[in-house]
């Protein structure tokens, strides 16, 4: 071999090198930038929305109704989810100096949140599935009333079930573990993926899909739905985009975290990546539930129609005759609310 060829050897290594670093750096800049963008747009839309939604649901709705309940506990949770994202966004824009306490706790928070969410739309669910197919039962009556129980029972589920993962975690040194881009720990350990899958998502959604399946056939058989009083069409497909949301928006999370089980022994990089967009697509809901589930309602349009605006110019807060303007009622409170 020659002097130019032992010389052109090693130039041809680190240009390799050169090259796969490059790649490498502008495969993580383009994944920061859709995190950033990702994340921006649901705290932004989701801050404004769920604000808008807690706003009327504590000020101006007249009908306490027990789903009103649920959204209300929905609207609290989706917030506190959204106000966790800025710290993300700013990790994911290349700053440092976050402490891991601090990660470690948004993630907590995160959890914590995104669960409530889950159990509450399968609460909803099911509530509005009982008040549909047993309209005059006395017991479920009765039942539908606890729903502040209810509620109370899922932060206490949820937060109970999230802690102890984060406490394990406190106490386990990891010199590898980043703020937001490792895999979680709950990911490898039996326990904790085992109850996230079944009565995190596998229940909720087993509850989502059977309510929804009851609640098209019940609306579809209706009375009330052949005469035209309701535009049952309207409420099957605004039923069935509501469970399109939610698989569209956790599914994916949870099938990426089996597979990170699967393969705790040998952490695969794209899949801890597939993970971190998984995640995003979660987030997603905080954004989505009030399209789907506040302002889609009759009963939330008409409070922010006939309340909220004219709050906001006392001279037109009466009609002409100097009654109060008359809210049209809603002949299917129990489906659409």
């Amino acid at each position: 071999m020659t002097k130019k060829e032992t010389h052109s050897a090693p130039q041809a290594e680190d240009q390799g090198e050169t090259m796969i670093s490059n790649t490498s750096k502008n495969d993580t800049d383009h994944k920061n930038l859709v995190f950033v963008g990702t994340y921006s747009l649901v705290f932004v839309a989701g801050l404004i929305l769920n604000v808008i939604a807690l706003v009327v649901f504590c000020r101006y709705t007249k009908l306490r109704s027990h789903t009103i309940v649920y959204m209300t506990n929905l609207a609290l949770a989706d917030l506190l989810l959204v106000s966790t994202l800025p710290v993300r966004i700013y990790y994911y824009l290349g700053f440092s100096g976050l402490s891991q306490n601090l990660c470690e706790g948004l993630s907590l928070v995160l959890l914590v949140n995104m669960y409530g969410s889950i159990f509450l739309l399968a609460c909803m669910s099911f509530d509005r599935c009982m008040a549909v197919c047993y309209p005059m039962s006395s017991r479920v009556k009765e039942g539908r009333k606890k729903a502040p129980l209810v509620c109370l029972g899922v932060w206490m589920l949820t937060v109970g079930a999230s802690l102890p993962t984060y406490l394990f975690k406190k106490g386990t040194e990891d010199s590898q573990t980043s703020c937001f881009g490792s895999t979680p720990i709950y990911a490898i350990q039996p326990g904790a993926v085992f109850s996230t899958l079944t009565i995190g998502f596998g229940i909720p959604l087993a509850t989502m899909m059977t309510c929804s399946w009851f609640l098209i056939k019940a609306i579809s058989r209706s009375t009330v739905a052949q005469t035209d009083v309701i535009d049952s069409r309207k409420i099957q497909r605004m039923i069935t985009v509501s469970l399109l949301i939610f698989l569209v928006c956790f599914l994916p999370y949870h099938l990426i975290l089996g597979l990170l089980y699967f393969y705790r022994q040998s952490t695969l990089p794209p899949l801890v990546t597939a993970f971190q967009y998984s995640l995003t697509f979660a987030c997603l809901n905080a954004m989505l539930d009030p399209l789907a589930y506040y302002f889609t309602t009759e009963t939330f349009r008409n409070n922010v129609d006939m309340n909220a605006v004219r709050k906001m110019w006392p001279l037109h807060s009466h009609s002409s005759d100097g009654n109060p303007p008359h809210v049209p009622l809603n002949t299917s409170t129990s489906i659409r609310e």
